[in-house]
């Protein structure tokens, strides 16, 4: 029997972004009816990951080599840390109460060959998240669409063409949405409806490495812009990373730290005049920025909403804005979703989306050969009761004031 309403769903999200910061949750409440999700942010927070975690997940990064034991390891690891996590935002979150988990992971590695995305791994296994929380989790988010031919990326677009497509609509021009996090990534939303996602390229995956390099390892990113503001964009250093054939490449398309890596930096430096300090920072905040408003220049898009760790650089905002010369920067804020958390509520959504047996993923911006119903279900302490599939095709995502803190 098609259900055109579903009864209002507790999701705690999770993840941990590529800058692998420690673990962003979110607690959301979700309905739909008559094909309008509508989300209800009850708050957020960010874990950092214990002492240790976090440096053995970046040592466990490309290009370093790695090993089944160490990875089997860092699973089982991230899974405790997610299921603390997750323990925390349904005590101090959602009330004490919530239906289900949902966890995009700690992304490790996207395996891309000649344009075409053949695997992923997210560690932070769900069954410790479970047992932890004794709720059910939906997990391992990104591999069936690449099952089916997509980049299983960037799943930010099944977030944002629901939730912008009323913007584009109202305006009569294209609307994005950006998110700056490790890897920035951009959707694109028609007036029509049509939608186009991909990964732009770095966001703050070089400015986190040059950022720990010129501060000998007292900094691990570039906070507040500082270095960047101080320094001269070199634009030898400049060009030589602009003419990355990544940046050509037509999308869909899907980047990594397995591209933006130490090795790649300093090849890139060895081949231009010496560069370093604060001109380094510099050129790198003037990369992601290009590399973003090319990307809207292309699509003609007139509205650019930003999220994600990159917003609150202001030296790389800046930045941005002046490439991005008449088009209207906002922040997510402004739309109702904390910026700093935007992602742990998409990840929220898709378990929603997953747990009612709606396809999470776009095509167009994936590229994967048609909607699938995403990720995997760990059953929680009372075992595995599905709700009723929602049938009608969700078609526009509400965002609901949160309610007020006693």
């Amino acid at each position: 029997m098609a259900i055109h309403t579903s009864p209002p769903v507790r999701v705690v999200g999770l993840l941990s972004g590529t800058s692998i910061d420690g673990i962003d949750v979110a607690a959301a409440e979700l309905h739909a009816a008559d094909g309008e999700l509508t989300l209800t942010p009850l708050g957020e927070l960010e874990i950092p990951y214990p002492d240790g975690l976090r440096s053995d997940l970046i040592d466990a990064l490309p290009p370093q080599p790695s090993s089944a034991e160490r990875l089997t390891m860092l699973d089982t690891r991230a899974g405790q840390a997610f299921g603390d996590a997750a323990r925390e935002g349904v005590e101090h979150l959602a009330g004490g109460r919530a239906d289900l988990v949902a966890s995009l992971g700690q992304t490790v590695f996207h395996w891309v060959e000649d344009g075409t995305a053949l695997g992923t791994l997210q560690l932070g296994s769900p069954a410790w998240i479970a047992e932890r929380t004794g709720l059910p989790v939906v997990a391992d988010l990104r591999s069936r669409d690449v099952a089916a031919g997509g980049h299983g990326a960037p799943l930010a677009s099944t977030l944002d063409a629901l939730w912008l497509r009323g913007l584009a609509e109202s305006t009569s021009a294209p609307a994005a949405a950006l998110n700056i996090g490790g890897i920035a990534n951009i959707t694109v939303v028609g007036p029509d409806g049509g939608v186009l996602a991909y990964d732009t390229g770095p966001g703050n995956a070089l400015l986190d490495l040059a950022a720990t390099e010129v501060t000998g390892g007292a900094k691990r990113s570039d906070e507040g812009g500082e270095l960047a503001a101080i320094g001269i964009v070199q634009e030898e250093l400049l060009n030589r990373l602009l003419a990355d054939p990544y940046y050509a490449a037509a999308p869909p398309k899907s980047t990594g730290k397995e591209h933006f890596h130490t090795a790649y930096l300093a090849e890139a430096r060895r081949a231009t005049a010496d560069v370093g300090g604060a001109d380094l920072l510099a050129t790198l905040t003037e990369l992601t920025a290009a590399t973003i408003a090319t990307e809207c220049a292309r699509h003609s898009v007139r509205t650019l909403v930003a999220s994600g760790g990159g917003v609150e650089n202001p030296a790389l905002m800046r930045a941005l804005a002046a490439r991005l010369g008449d088009v209207d920067l906002r922040t997510s804020d402004d739309l109702g979703l904390p910026r700093a958390a935007k992602e742990a509520y998409l990840t929220a959504l898709l378990g929603w989306l997953t747990w009612h047996g709606v396809p999470g993923n776009v095509p167009s911006a994936t590229g994967a050969r048609g909607p699938r119903v995403l990720g995997s279900l760990t059953p929680g302490a009372a075992g595995l009761s599905m709700p009723t599939p929602y049938t009608e095709p969700i078609t526009r995502l509400r965002v609901a004031a949160a309610p007020r803190k006693r």
